[in-house]
């Protein structure tokens, strides 16, 4: 500890003392405002439950910082507000079975939904529906839209993207087709074929399905984990191209637009950000460790994840207890 010992003879070192507390003093209370507001931050951001025993397979938000999530096994769609959880969309609701991918479009107040029979899977969700199907649903009542099947008996309706058009796309990881569904249209179309993307013997084709800033379309499909490109022009789709990415990826799941780049989800634990060029994507791990991500949504500078630990229903670890479901935060960069 120094002690001052000319505060008594010295006016100007009494002074220059009482400055350099009343500084100290105005300090420390700067940090305990900035530690305060912190831990606000933090409990904003603070993981959000899932139900109970609800596999999460997808989640998307809105701007106002609602988030969606679907439900592989139990169907229908929850809206997580304010830390409160509500059933949006009715398990069976509009003859919809399993959920996986979901979508909010503000603009048209639509909910996208892809509804499957995964009772091969062993699940058998709440419906007798059979099929593959995007289902659309009133963004705000969760009252049923449409319905519109996919075409290939072999179908798996995975993700959906909105492009600025209102123009819907829709993956399929059992064939190597990208469907479309324009504003008003009462049928889904085919976008994109390519032998590229059709699933490789024991695998699962195409999955995250995302428009990046330069308006082209990306795809990744599951097993083998690859990311593609698709031009984009007039609103037709244009050459297909794998791009190289710059360090081996494992199970590339979903796929999100993200500033001037993407974000991408591996079932084995990551979260990325996709910077792409040209034909080359370099690939940054955001965050590592998370229980068998399968989707991901931002809401400014935050990503929520859904851990949808899906071996616990499907894989290896069927029959054991998956602990509890939850959206994680992760802090996106800039």
């Amino acid at each position: 500890m120094i002690k001052n010992n000319g505060d008594a003879a010295c006016p100007r070192a009494k002074g220059n003392s009482l400055k350099i507390r009343r500084a100290s003093l105005l300090s420390a209370t700067a940090i305990i405002l900035a530690l305060g507001t912190a831990g606000a931050a933090r409990a904003e951001t603070a993981p959000v439950g899932v139900p109970d025993k609800s596999f999460p397979e997808s989640v998307t938000s809105t701007s106002d910082g609602t988030l969606y999530v679907g439900s592989f096994n139990q169907g229908g769609v929850t809206k997580i507000a304010g830390g409160k959880a509500e059933q949006l969309v009715k398990p069976g609701a509009g003859d919809s079975r399993s959920t996986l991918g979901v979508l909010a479009d503000e603009k048209s107040g639509t909910l996208y939904v892809c509804s499957n029979d995964i009772s091969g899977f062993g699940v058998a969700g709440p419906s007798e529906t059979k099929g593959a199907w995007l289902k659309t649903f009133d963004l705000k009542s969760g009252a049923p839209k449409g319905s519109f099947a996919l075409s290939d008996p072999k179908s798996l309706c995975n993700d959906i993207v909105v492009g600025a058009d209102g123009t819907a796309y829709v993956s399929d990881s059992f064939t190597p087709i990208v469907y479309s569904l324009k504003p008003g249209g009462t049928a889904l179309a085919t976008f994109a074929t390519d032998p590229q993307l059709a699933p490789a013997k024991d695998g699962v084709g195409l999955d995250g399905i995302a428009i990046g800033a330069d308006g082209n379309l990306y795809v990744t499909t599951f097993i083998p984990a690859k990311l593609f490109k698709i031009e984009m022009k007039d609103g037709k789709a244009g050459a297909v191209t794998e791009l190289k990415p710059s360090r081996p990826l494992d199970h590339a799941d979903a796929l999100r637009a993200h500033g001037g780049g993407l974000l991408l989800i591996e079932g084995n634990g990551k979260l990325d950000k996709v910077t792409v060029n040209g034909s080359e994507a370099t690939i940054d791990t955001i965050k590592d460790g998370l229980a068998e991500p399968v989707s991901v949504t931002a809401i400014g500078g935050t990503g929520w994840i859904a851990e949808g630990k899906l071996s616990y229903i499907i894989g290896d670890n069927k029959g054991k207890d998956p602990g509890p479901f939850k959206l994680t935060p992760v802090a996106l960069p800039k």
